[in-house]
């Protein structure tokens, strides 16, 4: 099934206008699958495909009016050549020990939640949340959701959503202790880390979510290079 066909067969409603989360004073409206509809993660995937995203069970895309500003993005895997200072990030980092949870969200995950947010995104409406709503935000039922935790010194330092799919690494969200993330570099760790993961098992891509060139908390995708970005209904290199 081509790009399409994967959508001609779904309903797909355009939400209300609302506040633009990235790019401030900009008005946003996204193109929402029926979530009545069934989603699979092969479906899902092709969705990925032609720059869907999740939050939660919901799959969406933006459809701003006089705006293309949010491009999707997908790493190809055997492509990847870390640069000086991503080496560098892989070498401060490889003391942490890493650990698979796929059991689902836990409860010792929301104080490290709360302290990123309240010191990185304090104001943008997801310090608010509650645990059950976060853990929503995170996971899908029909999705295989893989949370990736980082280990320093037996603490908890980081967790890493990461979607399983046939095509690839999906990330969903990563958040970590804001002193130590500044220090190592959590950020790009989790990234490098789903990168080597996903060709360890033969996959071909990662998909890091939506670069915007104008929002500096969007911008960092561009460093993983080489990047492609879904421009124009294909997929081409972004520098």
């Amino acid at each position: 099934m081509n790009r399409m066909s994967a959508e001609a067969s779904l309903n797909l409603y355009i939400t209300a206008v609302h506040p633009c989360p990235y790019l401030p004073e900009r008005q946003a409206m996204n193109l929402l699958v029926d979530p009545c509809y069934k989603m699979t993660t092969e479906l899902y995937g092709r969705l990925l495909d032609s720059g869907f995203r999740r939050s939660g069970g919901d799959v969406y895309r933006p459809h701003c009016r006089h705006c293309s500003a949010c491009v999707s993005t997908r790493i190809p895997v055997n492509d990847f050549k870390p640069s000086r200072s991503q080496r560098r990030n892989l070498k401060r980092n490889q003391d942490l020990q890493v650990v698979m949870n796929r059991g689902g969200f836990k409860r010792e995950y929301e104080a490290l939640y709360r302290r990123y947010i309240e010191q990185r995104h304090s104001g943008g409406g997801m310090d608010t949340d509650s645990s059950d709503t976060f853990a929503g935000f995170l996971l899908a039922r029909w999705c295989n959701t893989l949370l990736v935790e980082f280990w320093g010194q037996e603490r908890l330092l980081a967790v890493a959503a990461v979607d399983e799919l046939k095509n690839g690494l999906s990330s969903v969200y990563t958040f970590f202790d804001p002193q130590e993330g500044e220090v190592r570099g959590l950020g790009t760790f989790a990234v490098l880390w789903q990168i080597e993961w996903a060709r360890q098992r033969g996959l071909p891509f990662v998909y890091p979510g939506y670069w915007i060139a104008e929002s500096q908390k969007m911008r960092y995708k561009i460093h993983f290079q080489p990047i492609e970005g879904l421009i124009n209904g294909g997929w081409s290199r972004v520098v």
